[in-house]
């Protein structure tokens, strides 16, 4: 993934030493990926790499898009996901971050002076099994977790939040939707 990135510096992240490494989307790939009203104007990624280790500590991926309403003002989103990963263990050779933390950061500027939002969602997640090679998975398939149940998309999938509370999920609208291929997966809090 960061094959193409430059390195632009270094930097502390949880007292390890850091390569940082840029990787920006060219401008063809923005307006391919651009649809309707909806134009990504920017979208950048850091890679936070252990000088020690060689490993990826955290990742910030970063979207700026443009919402053009017929006749409206423009509507700015700012999406901003940064995430820490942790405990990398040996998987048939291959070092895999089994635990870590994101948070997304949504903001919303443009329409109204004033008017800005913000909305930050944050999760600690570990990964409990790993496996590769899966017989019968393809690079353009999902498999979810065991606790969700799926059908169509107009059906909306659900997910169920653990009594434990192990799903951890700062939610300002109590809700997230992630898109899955042609499935979407609700999370309740």
């Amino acid at each position: 993934m960061f094959g193409d990135a430059r390195c632009i510096g270094e930097k502390k992240i949880d007292g390890e030493d850091c390569f940082i490494l840029k990787l920006c989307t060219d401008p063809q790939t923005l307006k391919a990926r651009s649809e309707g009203p909806a134009e990504i104007i920017r979208h950048v990624l850091f890679g936070y790499f252990s000088q020690k280790t060689g490993l990826l500590v955290h990742i910030e991926d970063s979207h700026l898009t443009r919402i053009q309403s017929n006749g409206g003002d423009a509507v700015y989103w700012e999406t901003t996901i940064n995430s820490y990963l942790d405990d990398y263990r040996p998987v048939e050779g291959i070092m895999i971050a089994h635990s870590g933390r994101s948070v997304v950061t949504l903001f919303r500027f443009g329409d109204v002076a004033m008017s800005h939002t913000k909305t930050k969602m944050e999760e600690a997640w570990t990964i409990e099994e790993v496996a590769f090679n899966v017989p019968g998975l393809s690079v353009d398939c999902f498999i979810p977790p065991g606790d969700l149940w799926s059908g169509s998309i107009s059906e909306t999938c659900k997910l169920s939040q653990d009594e434990k509370g192990k799903n951890t999920i700062a939610l300002a609208a109590q809700r997230a939707k992630l898109a899955a291929g042609s499935k979407i997966w609700k999370m309740e809090a």
